[in-house]
């Protein structure tokens, strides 16, 4: 007689519905012996304000400019932009063999706080809607640019992630095209739409709270959630509760709850292994091309490299690179692990 198939035992693919592709989930790998890589971790207290960081207040950045004395959040072009707005049109095409376009756009830094030793997780509420504000100002004001097609928001957190400096900030990439990632949701979801018209994200939260296994956390507009097709180690994805199209849509209590929704996954993320947890994140939402994205439904994503402590990180090598996505650890374990660690950050606790 067969065994019953198990999620937490046996071999599987999940699919991703917002790609269409689908991740090896691997779960019995767990139990083998760990003789990989392991480092020594060392933790360097930062001060408050770091006369040799190009992104504190009153400090001159690397190209020459000088940051102003701010407060709170502050935007600036970044000196050193991958995309530049007056890039020459141009077209490269051999028998559609060997192809090539000329691109434009916009890449802007912003400082999250004045406070050079802090991150997200450590921030106070209010200074994380000002975070919050500010992605929804940028996204507006480039995309309403007549050259601008989508804008993408994302913070590269730790060195690990090609952070190279420790200042919180993230950036922002603005660009005539829709590029790859956002591409493949964006069809995704218009064709989920067009078939069942309904949502393809918001059906899929519908299943996630009604099951309860991936949820981290919840509030009244916002929900944290391991999704089920998860490749790194303990991706997450904020999903609004009510659709919506981009950040700009929504209202001020909904801000406030984006931000609590924040803090409790970055604070969370700190909590696993008492340390700051790197990671990739960044806000996908409907194109700002003047086409009809009813079919979007916005959404955050996380995704951190650690996998078993604070130093053993997760690659993406061998099959991975080769043939497609794979994982050890199940979603839900993920899920669980995170929804068990408390939302005050470890560093203030015992205080």
């Amino acid at each position: 007689m067969k065994d019953t198939f198990d999620f937490e035992s046996n071999t599987h693919r999940r699919l991703n519905i917002l790609t269409n592709e689908w991740v090896l989930v691997s779960p019995h790998r767990t139990k083998r012996p760990w003789l990989g890589k392991i480092e020594e971790l060392f933790i360097q207290e930062r001060p408050s304000y770091d006369s040799s960081c190009y992104l504190c207040p009153t400090n001159t950045r690397a190209g020459g400019h000088v940051n102003p004395n701010y407060k709170g959040t502050y935007v600036f072009d970044n000196d050193f932009a991958a995309l530049l707005p007056n890039t020459p049109n141009g077209n490269y095409n051999i028998n559609g063999l060997l192809q090539a376009k000329s691109e434009s756009g916009i890449c802007r830094v912003i400082n999250f706080s004045p406070n050079h030793s802090i991150t997200l997780a450590q921030m106070d509420k209010q200074a994380v809607f000002e975070v919050v504000k500010t992605w929804v100002n940028q996204y507006e004001e480039l995309g309403e640019m007549e050259d601008i097609n989508y804008v993408q928001i994302f913070e590269n957190k730790g060195d690990i992630m090609g952070n190279s400096n420790p200042h919180p900030h993230g950036q922002i990439w603005a660009q005539k095209t829709i590029p790859v990632e956002p591409l493949k949701k964006t069809y995704q979801q218009k064709k989920y739409f067009e078939e069942k018209n309904s949502g393809l994200l918001a059906d899929y939260l519908k299943i996630e709270l009604q099951k309860n296994e991936r949820i981290v956390y919840e509030n009244k507009h916002f929900v944290i959630i391991v999704p089920f097709w998860a490749t790194w180690p303990y991706e997450t994805m904020i999903i609004p509760k009510r659709m919506m199209e981009d950040i700009s849509k929504m209202t001020n209590e909904e801000k406030y709850a984006f931000a609590n929704a924040i803090q409790e996954i970055t604070i969370r993320y700190d909590n696993i292994f008492k340390v700051s947890f790197p990671y990739s994140s960044g806000i996908h939402q409907a194109p700002t091309n003047n086409l009809n994205h009813k079919s979007w439904h916005w959404h955050m994503v996380f995704y951190p490299p650690l996998l078993r402590s604070a130093t053993v990180k997760k690659f993406m090598v061998g099959y991975e690179m080769m043939a497609n996505p794979q994982r050890d650890i199940t979603a839900e374990y993920s899920a669980g692990r995170l929804r068990s660690q408390s939302s005050v950050h470890y560093s203030d606790m015992n205080v």
